[in-house]
């Protein structure tokens, strides 16, 4: 059984590798994975503009691609991988685990683990020591972390924040780092929660993402890796996976998960469907609602759930709103729950400034201009 296994991923990573000629399209491969796969273009879909894709990666005008797959209605119409890429990659999807560990909060909700999401965050660490302590702390909830808009003082963006992941990385114990962040303060040009779309000041933070990961840690007794193949990748027939920890070791629910890119599609299927796949219920649909609703506004151009960014894309002319997961070097899983749309974009454009603009280009050039 194993061998016939192994012998069709071969088959798989061979069909998707080979090189198509100019201009054409095939189906993905059907593989005992639980995806169904359909001809796009019986579907609707304009296959002269997915294939086109595969000439733009040969002549350089889309670099550090290594996969891209779209699934319409719970099948598979478009997969093809480049660079290296192969359905047994697992793709370092960096930031993208962001989306992963809200996912998390959310089953260790249903679980009653964690009592809701307004729970407050230092309630789950009474062990570790908060150097300068501060009442308002105390009204910190899960919330505040999952919508990047907590009163630490934590910017990615800003190489001058206390809270700046690259200073994380280089302590010794991050969460003891992250709980012990200042309170922020407000410059005039950064407007208050009250003055805030959605009453919340938005603020990218890796660090907190990885103390809601941390809490969930606590709350379930499990390393995060643990519950994470319990309440989301066993039920979606996920089986080869990697989840980093900290320096202290703890679960790293702000980035670096490894994912094969038809396993990054299943979780992106997963919220497309209200968190059922294949008709079982792995998430409540209340919080997969609540996850995929505005909740603070990250810049004009995009919106923020929980761990999930909302971007704007034209289809056939209309500006739609569309979800993501998204990560450095260009890494995306999109979701558009309306369509059933899911499309994974994966990359290792690292650190280059053209990485997320190429990868969104794809998917609204591409997999949106050929969508029926």
């Amino acid at each position: 059984m194993r061998h016939a296994f192994r012998t069709l991923a071969v088959t798989i990573a061979l069909a998707a590798a080979l090189p198509a000629a100019a201009g054409t399209y095939r189906p993905p491969t059907r593989a005992d994975d639980g995806w169904p796969v359909a001809d796009a273009g019986t579907l609707g879909w304009n296959t002269a503009k997915l294939a086109t894709l595969e000439d733009k990666v040969a002549d350089g005008s889309y670099k550090k691609i290594t996969s891209v797959l779209v699934a319409d209605h719970g099948r598979l119409v478009y997969e093809h991988y480049f660079n290296g890429g192969s359905p047994e990659l697992l793709n370092d999807v960096r930031s993208a685990s962001k989306s992963l560990t809200a996912m998390l909060v959310g089953a260790a909700i249903q679980r009653g683990a964690i009592p809701n999401v307004e729970a407050p965050v230092y309630t789950f660490f009474p062990d570790i020591h908060i150097e300068h302590p501060d009442p308002r702390r105390a009204a910190i909830t899960l919330e505040d972390l999952l919508t990047m808009s907590s009163i630490l003082e934590c910017d990615d963006e800003n190489p001058f924040s206390s809270g700046n992941e690259e200073r994380m990385y280089v302590s010794e114990r991050w969460l003891d780092f992250a709980l012990n962040l200042p309170i922020r303060g407000y410059a005039p040009w950064v407007s208050r929660p009250k003055d805030s779309p959605y009453g919340r000041t938005f603020s990218y933070c890796t660090a907190g993402s990885f103390i809601a990961g941390a809490a969930v840690e606590r709350a379930t007794k499990k390393p995060l890796a643990a519950f994470a193949h319990e309440a989301l990748e066993e039920p979606l027939g996920i089986s080869k996976v990697k989840w980093n920890v900290s320096s202290e070791g703890i679960g790293m629910g702000g980035g670096g998960t490894r994912y094969r890119t038809r396993d990054l599609a299943k979780l992106g299927r997963l919220v497309a469907d209200g968190g059922r796949w294949n008709g079982k219920a792995v998430l409540p649909s209340g919080w997969v609602h609540a996850m995929l609703t505005p909740h603070a506004q990250a810049r004009d151009d995009a919106d923020y759930g929980y761990l999930w960014w909302q971007f704007r894309f034209p289809i056939h002319g209309v500006e739609t709103k569309v979800w993501a997961m998204s990560g450095n070097g260009g890494n995306y899983v999109f979701v558009l729950p309306e369509r059933e749309l899911v499309a994974v974009i994966t990359s290792q454009a690292y650190n280059q400034g053209y990485a997320h603009p190429q990868s969104q280009a794809i998917f609204r050039d591409i997999v949106l201009g050929a969508i029926p």
